[in-house]
């Protein structure tokens, strides 16, 4: 990462757009770079919530391990999203984990405490973080539904335009992912079996639909793909 100063991190995030700067400085002093290596654990869950995450650079994935061992992945983190803010709303010790997913992964670590004392003291942050809240929480609710509602292949589907979406870049006629998902990732994602998850991207490979590899996916026709 270069070396800017952390306020510059910041203005990458809506969340600050509002803050004066001495609330902007109060988190600039109280926050830590971190780095952590891919497949690192940035929290493990029974840890303490002391903590809330930035992320500057990669990717992370928040999860938790099932009682037969199987790891479920709730959600993705990509760059310019907060993460584990969970100790802002009473949580005391983690549910989840989060594991970085690059090979470099950046994020800035800000003490609860610090961030809860500037909450108080201006109310558009505090609006800023409850709609941040209610989005997980719809997030969640969507994927809870999909999870009960709809069958593997549109899942996968809709997990490939929705990523799409948010963190595609056009290509020509195309929609290009950069991600560091393994297929197991995505099966856990998707609440499926590494080899359906396999089959069906197959099958969307061969149907013309979209073509990947380890780094990347890329989507032919995001009208098509169903």
């Amino acid at each position: 990462m270069s070396n800017l100063p952390v306020r510059a991190y910041l203005a990458h995030f809506d969340m600050f757009a509002s803050l004066q700067t001495d609330a902007l400085e109060s988190i600039s002093a109280a926050s830590e770079m971190m780095r952590a290596p891919r497949n690192g654990y940035i929290f493990l869950a029974d840890e303490p919530s002391n903590f809330l995450f930035l992320l500057l650079k990669g990717s992370v994935k928040i999860g938790m391990y099932a009682p037969d061992g199987r790891e479920v992945i709730k959600c993705i983190q990509h760059p310019n999203s907060i993460f584990g803010e969970f100790g802002l709303t009473g949580e005391q010790f983690r549910s989840d984990f989060a594991c970085a997913m690059n090979q470099e992964v950046w994020y800035l670590r800000i003490p609860v405490d610090t961030f809860q004392s500037v909450m108080c003291q201006n109310h558009e942050l505090t609006r800023a973080v409850l709609q941040h809240l209610g989005e997980r929480l719809r997030r969640a609710e969507r994927q809870c539904e999909s999870l009960i509602l709809k069958d593997v292949r549109t899942r996968i589907v809709e997990f490939l335009k929705e990523n799409a979406d948010e963190y595609g870049r056009k290509v020509g006629f195309d929609m290009m992912i950069k991600h560091g998902l393994t297929q197991q990732d995505i099966a856990n994602l998707v609440g499926a079996s590494r080899q359906t998850v396999a089959a069906i991207l197959n099958d969307l490979r061969k149907s013309n639909l979209i073509h990947f590899n380890r780094h990347t996916i890329l989507i032919r026709d995001m009208d098509k793909l169903n």
